[in-house]
C-alpha cells in the first residue's frame, strides 16, 4: 500500500462530529472524484470514482445517513492496472437536487458551482473537514523515504485556486502548478506537510513521516561525516607524499647531512611515518612540537626541493 493510500484509509476512519464538517467533506471529495450529470430540466444524476475502498465507504455512509438517498455502489476491477475501482451511483430522485445545493455542488439557483462555496468553509472546522475530502478525493503525498511531496490535483483552475486559498488560510503556503490539462495544489517543505498531516487528522501518518524523516537526517549526516573524513584522509596521504618526493630530492641532490638539525630530523621522523598528519607527526618529535612548527620546516623543506629543481632546468 502506498504512503497515500495509508494516509486516505487513516482519514476515513474519522468521522466530523458536526454536520457541517460532514457536508463540507462529502462536498469536497465529490468536487475531485465526482461526474454530475444534467439528465434535464432539474434533474441530476452523480458518479464518483475510486480506487479506495475506505474512502467508497465513508462516501456512501453520508450520501445514505445523512441525506437519505439512494445509492448504487459498484466495484470494478481494472484489468491493466490490477486495482480495484468503486463507484457509487447517486441515480436521479426526488431530494438529489436538494441535496447538490447543501453540497455545494449545486448553487440556488440549480446551476453547476465550479469553486468552493463559502457557506461550507465558513468555520475553521468545516475548512479542515474540506480539506480532508480533498485529499480523500485526490491528494497525494509521498513516500517520506524519498523526496518530500504533497498535492491535490484537480482539472478545474477556479477550483484550484479556492483550494490553495483554503491550505493558505492556516498560514502554509501551497503553490498551484499547471500541468496541462491539470492543476496540482502542492507543497514540498517537509515541516509544511507535517502540519497539513496534523491540521486533517492523520496522527499516525505524521508519526510515520517524522520517524523516517529523522532516520533520513541521521543517514545523510552520517555520510556527510564519512565523507568528509575520507577527503581528510586524502589531503593527508597526498601532502605527506610530497613531502616524502622533496625529502628524496634533497638527499639526492645535496644530502640531508648538508640540511641544518631541525630539517634532518624532520625528514628522517616523515620518512619513517608516511601516513601521520602534521598534529600526529609532531606528538613523535623529542620534545613534542606543535602542528604549526612541523608545518614550517615541512614548508622550508618544500622551498629547497623547489629551488634544486629550478637549478636543474
Amino acid at each position: 500500500m502506498s504512503f497515500s493510500a495509508e494516509v486516505k484509509s487513516e482519514l476515513a476512519k474519522l468521522t466530523p462530529k458536526n454536520a457541517c464538517c460532514q457536508r463540507a467533506e462529502t462536498s469536497a471529495i465529490i468536487h475531485m472524484d465526482g461526474s454530475l450529470h444534467i439528465l434535464g430540466s432539474e434533474r441530476f444524476s452523480l458518479d464518483i470514482s475510486t480506487e479506495n475502498a475506505a474512502v467508497a465507504r465513508l462516501l456512501y455512509k453520508y450520501l445514505t445517513d445523512t441525506f437519505g438517498l439512494h445509492v448504487e455502489s459498484i466495484v470494478r476491477r481494472s484489468v491493466l492496472h490490477k486495482v480495484n475501482n468503486y463507484l457509487i451511483h447517486v441515480p436521479h430522485q426526488e431530494m438529489i437536487g436538494q441535496a447538490l445545493n447543501e453540497l455545494g455542488i449545486l448553487d440556488d439557483h440549480m446551476v453547476v458551482t465550479t469553486g468552493i462555496m463559502h457557506r461550507l468553509v465558513r468555520k475553521d472546522c468545516c475548512a479542515l473537514a474540506y480539506l480532508r475530502g480533498a485529499f480523500l478525493g485526490g491528494g497525494f503525498i509521498s513516500n517520506p523515504k524519498g523526496d518530500y511531496h504533497f498535492e491535490l490535483t484537480t482539472d478545474n483552475a477556479e477550483f484550484a485556486a479556492d483550494l490553495q486559498a483554503l491550505v493558505n488560510r492556516f498560514e502554509l503556503h501551497s503553490k498551484i502548478s499547471d500541468r496541462k490539462k491539470n492543476f496540482a495544489v502542492y507543497m514540498k517543505d517537509s515541516e509544511e506537510i507535517l502540519r497539513f498531516l496534523a491540521l486533517i487528522g492523520a496522527y499516525n501518518a505524521l508519526f510515520k513521516w517524522e520517524d523516517e524523516r529523522i532516520i533520513k537526517e541521521v543517514r545523510s549526516q552520517v555520510n556527510r561525516l564519512v565523507n568528509c573524513d575520507t577527503a581528510n584522509v586524502n589531503k593527508v596521504v597526498n601532502a605527506a607524499g610530497e613531502q616524502i618526493e622533496d625529502i628524496t630530492l634533497i638527499d639526492s641532490r645535496l644530502g640531508l647531512e648538508k640540511l641544518p638539525p631541525s630539517l634532518q630530523e624532520f625528514a628522517k621522523v616523515r620518512v619513517e611515518y608516511p601516513y601521520v598528519s602534521l598534529r600526529e607527526l609532531g606528538e613523535l618529535f623529542d620534545p613534542p612540537l606543535s602542528k604549526s612548527a612541523v608545518y614550517h620546516r615541512a614548508r622550508r623543506i618544500s622551498s629547497l626541493a623547489k629551488s634544486l629543481h629550478q637549478v636543474s632546468r
